[in-house]
This record gives structure tokens, C-alpha cells and sequence, in this order.
């Protein structure tokens, strides 16, 4: 019978932590990487923003239009049915909706900029996942847009449209622009990925860009569009994004649990097929 020697526990070699005891500190950075770049990457888009605030002031120009001579005019004229809901109160969330839907369907030209100054393909060699990448980008868009909805909120408050003061309703509003911003602008890196030129995705973007918004409840009620509208309003996820932001913002019927998952799935899919095609732009 051999005799072993004895194992010294100081020496590295041969001392080892237990089984199991990497797994916790392994998981947790697992976690903190993907979490860490969305939050640099959100952060970045809130600096970008305070030294350069021009893009908020022009983008909120259509908007304001919209209230303004959109929403007044048809709430004079009240030739759109809403129910005991005033039509600008109607609106609002609509034209809240279509803002950050403008901001996010561009988004991807940023991409492709990125991958012209070689900043893309510095990205895609760190050791983070290109779905905390695709995340943080989504999530950045996601923080733009609640920048513009600040302002789209005061204007409505202004015209007199009854918002909301429930903090959570409001919290449950940031939720859902974030999950809408992320879906489209997820949506916009797809298109990126497969345009692979910023001309291609300027004129794909503003082809769908229209139809995504007047196919959708953003303007009049589902009810009164033809059959046809209707099954494009049905597959539409921004139609889920105006039924959950009208719920929480002016209190009308939604279904808020439905609206919520939808939007999650389909920023789930479009985080999945972008991080697919991201590598596609360094090629």
C-alpha cells in the first residue's frame, strides 16, 4: 500500500477552495459586468446631454405642434370619439409615445457612426457581452427620451390636461417609456445591422416610422379604425406602449399587465436580434 504524503493547506498548489465556493463571487461578477455598462453607457447619454441640449430643444418642436394645433383643433371640432375623456387629455399620451418612438427609430445611425470612427469594433473586443452592449445602448435611448417626456409633460400641464400626481403611476410611466425606447431602438440597430449605411437606414426608418405611428392608438381609439388597422394595431407594440402610458398618466381603462409583458418580450427580442447582428457592422 502507497502512503500519500501529507498536503501542506498553505501550499497554492494543492490547497483548494471547496467545491461550490467560486460559483456566488463567479455569478455576481456574471451580473455586475452587464449592469455596470448600461449604467456607463446611461450616463453617457446624460452628459451628452447637458453639454449639448440643442437636439432636446428641436425635437421638442414636433411635439409641441402636435398639442398645440393637432390636439386643439380636433378638441374643438370633437371629431374624434373618446368617451368622458377630453381629446388633448386623449392625446397626450399618444403624442408622448411618438416622441420617444422619433427619438428611438434613429438611434441606430449612432451605431454605424461608431463603427466609422472604429469605436464599434474597440467595443466588441472587451470582454463584455455584446447583449450588455446592445442593453446600455437600448437603455441610453431609453434616457433621452424621458428627458423629452419631461417636456411633453409640462406642455400638457399647461394646455390644462389632468395628469396624474400618484408617484408610482409616475414610476410605472418611466418603466414603460424605457421598455418602448429600448424595443424600437433595439428595432434601429437591427435595421443598422443589416442597412450597413447610415442613407439606408435614414430612408428604412422614415418609411416605417409612419405607418408605426398612425397604426397605432397614439392618434384615435381602436374602435373606430377600419378591420384592417386593427390587426396592425393589435401587433403594433407601440400600441401597447399609449394603452399602458394613458392607463397611468389620465386614468383610463388599460390593461396594464398585458401592455407591461408585451413590451418586455419585445424588448427581449430585439436586444436578442441586435446583439446577433452588431458583429455584422465591424466585418
Amino acid at each position: 500500500m502507497i502512503s500519500r504524503p501529507p498536503v501542506d493547506p498553505t501550499d497554492p498548489a494543492t490547497s483548494r477552495p471547496p467545491v461550490g465556493s467560486v460559483e456566488p463571487s463567479a455569478r455576481r461578477a456574471a451580473w455586475r459586468l452587464p449592469l455596470a455598462r448600461v449604467t456607463a453607457m446611461c450616463i453617457v447619454e446624460l452628459q451628452k446631454m447637458r453639454h449639448d441640449r440643442t437636439e432636446l430643444y428641436t425635437r421638442a418642436i414636433q411635439p409641441a405642434l402636435w398639442m398645440l394645433i393637432f390636439g386643439e383643433t380636433f378638441s374643438r371640432i370633437r371629431a374624434i370619439p373618446t368617451g368622458r375623456v377630453p381629446y388633448l387629455d386623449y392625446l397626450a399620451p399618444g403624442i408622448l409615445a411618438q416622441s420617444a418612438l422619433f427619438i428611438a427609430i434613429f438611434y441606430g445611425i449612432q451605431i454605424i457612426w461608431e463603427r466609422d470612427a472604429g469605436v464599434l469594433a474597440k467595443l466588441l473586443v472587451t470582454p463584455t457581452p455584446r447583449a450588455a452592449l446592445v442593453t446600455g445602448k437600448a437603455f441610453a435611448a431609453g434616457v433621452r427620451s424621458l428627458a423629452q417626456a419631461v417636456a411633453i409633460m409640462v406642455l400638457s400641464a399647461l394646455l390644462g390636461v389632468v395628469l396624474t400626481v400618484n408617484p408610482v403611476r409616475w414610476l410605472g410611466v418611466v418603466v414603460v417609456v424605457m421598455l418602448g425606447t429600448a424595443f424600437f431602438s433595439c428595432l434601429s440597430m437591427t435595421i443598422a445591422g443589416l442597412a450597413m449605411s447610415r442613407d439606408r437606414l435614414m430612408g428604412i426608418g422614415q418609411a416605417i416610422t409612419m405607418p408605426l405611428f398612425f397604426g397605432s392608438n397614439a392618434l384615435y381609439p381602436v374602435s373606430i379604425m377600419p378591420g384592417w388597422l386593427r390587426v396592425i394595431s393589435h401587433v403594433n407594440p407601440l400600441s401597447y406602449e399609449v394603452d399602458a402610458l394613458r392607463n397611468l398618466l389620465i386614468g383610463t381603462p388599460g390593461h396594464l399587465p398585458l401592455d407591461i409583458a408585451v413590451l418586455v418580450v419585445a424588448a427581449a427580442a430585439g436586444i436578442t436580434a441586435a446583439s446577433a447582428l452588431l458583429g455584422r457592422l465591424v466585418r
